[in-house]
């Protein structure tokens, strides 16, 4: 792409601001490619890997036993331990439990004794620490870094588990009873990498077990944080954006050619650029999220579909299990009412996937996605649900992208999985328009029992979503 195009299209995402209380700035040149679904993002985490030259770093929250890479690849560990295996330095860093959020443990690595048993089994190379967050919040990063601070370095943010329900090809066409899920990581490429390097460098020193007996794995010293960003290696502006409780970490080093920030006071600048977009919104607001449920966020997009806005938010046909036992306390009811509201615009539609088996029947699609894109200009992508304790508690990374070729390019990849139709001769706001018309339609098909839909979108209602 010319300059001069470059910045045309910069222009067109400038009226969307930034989130200003960040630790990262925001910074241009970079290389943006959004992967869609887990099986083309876990193929090419993989490639990544297996061409770094120095090194491979992870942020794991949540790991199935059961999880195993595509193309036979093997395991998490299989993977890493072939890393290690060629020189290559190799750290993972894993969330530990709480007794507060003991329920998961079964779907985390949190270094049991039978887990440390099995790394002595295969005697893995990886250098390991594990990260407590507080209380009954989650250490909810999903990042990967490899070659940090190195010529061609890049990075991966997103929210795809390590589970098996998540490797699946995009189209959800449904084989042998199995679950789906649908999610989105994103590649960086850039000056931006160089931010996910500090955060991984930030959370190694300062990962809450480090020094506890059973808190770390193999020689694990501290590391140096970057002081030079990576060359430019493409024409995206990215900010890399987090959630991190206050006092969860202390060493306040600055990012690369960016202002000291004191990260033991915390940091939400996830929440506020959701916020600052959303209010910025002029024509479109395309959302994909597990939930849907932060009481400013509804108001902010009641604002923008009194404003005129198009707004589509895809979410689980069926609400996941806290929120459905939120639903049935009283104190909660005053954010239900809020998304019940929503129903009232006619430009506004929540809607759910399914994919069709073999026979044609229709499975619902989990959607586990964090997305947003707005106006075709600006779009977030990373680990953060629209919630509450996502946006205070847990600890999240998302990288928001100033790209409108790149954001449209997305939306149309998006919605050619979800409508089966080619949007790229559409404007956003006819594109949302059809998605909202063919979500009702297909809606209409459900409920009489049809199978045989355009694509995988439908309708749900607002008033009774949750019960």
């Amino acid at each position: 792409m010319s300059e001069q195009m470059s910045q045309t299209g910069l222009d067109a995402a400038l009226h969307i601001p930034a989130a200003e209380r960040a630790a990262y700035p925001v910074r241009d040149g970079n290389r943006v490619r959004p992967l869609i679904d887990g099986e083309p993002a876990f193929r090419r985490i993989c490639e990544a890997v297996e061409a770094a030259q120095r090194s491979v770093w992870v942020t794991v929250a949540f790991l199935d036993a059961g999880f195993l890479m595509p193309d036979g690849r093997g395991s998490l560990f299989d993977v890493l331990d072939r890393a290690a295996a060629r020189g290559l330095d190799v750290r993972a860093l894993f969330w530990r439990v709480n007794p507060e959020s003991q329920r998961v443990e079964q779907a985390t690595f949190s270094g049991s004794g039978d887990q440390r048993r099995m790394l002595a089994e295969r005697g893995s190379p990886v250098k390991m620490r594990w990260d407590r967050a507080q209380k009954g919040y989650c250490q909810h990063q999903k990042s990967w870094m490899i070659d940090a601070g190195e010529t061609g370095e890049v990075a991966f943010v997103g929210g795809i588990n390590l589970g098996p329900d998540y490797v699946v090809a995009p189209g959800h066409r449904i084989l042998g009873g199995e679950r789906h899920v649908h999610d989105v990581y994103v590649e960086v490429a850039g000056p931006s990498a160089s931010d996910v390097h500090h955060n991984f460098v930030q959370r190694w020193n300062d990962a809450s077990e480090r020094a506890a007996p059973d808190g770390a794995w193999g020689d694990v010293a501290d590391l140096a944080f970057p002081t030079m960003v990576s060359a430019p290696a493409g024409d995206s502006r990215v900010q890399i954006q987090r959630t991190v409780k206050a006092g969860l970490y202390a060493t306040p080093a600055a990012a690369a050619g960016h202002v000291p920030y004191t990260i033991a006071e915390g940091e939400l600048s996830i929440a506020e650029q959701y916020l600052r977009a959303i209010a910025a919104a002029r024509r479109t607001i395309y959302i994909e999220n597990q939930t849907v449920f932060d009481p400013d966020v509804i108001q902010a997009l009641d604002a923008a579909l009194v404003r005129g806005v198009e707004v589509v938010a895809l979410t689980p046909a069926e609400a996941y299990g806290e929120l459905k036992a939120a639903k049935s306390r009283p104190e909660s009811r005053p954010l239900f009412d809020l998304l019940a509201a929503l129903g009232r615009h006619e430009r506004f539609a929540l809607v759910g996937i399914a994919g069709a088996d073999a026979e044609g029947r229709r499975h619902d699609v989990y959607v586990h996605a964090k997305v947003m894109l707005v106006d075709d200009a600006w779009m977030t992508i990373g680990s953060c649900n629209i919630a509450r304790r996502s946006f205070f508690g847990d600890i999240e990374m998302n990288a928001s992208v100033w790209d409108p070729q790149v954001v449209r390019a997305t939306r149309c990849e998006l919605l050619a999985e979800h409508l089966d139709l080619d949007t790229a001769q559409m404007d956003d706001r006819e594109a949302l328009a059809l998605y909202r018309r063919i979500a009702a339609e297909n809606r209409a098909r459900r409920d009489a029992g049809q199978t045989d839909w355009q694509g995988l979108a439908f309708q749900l209602d607002p008033a009774v979503y949750g019960d």
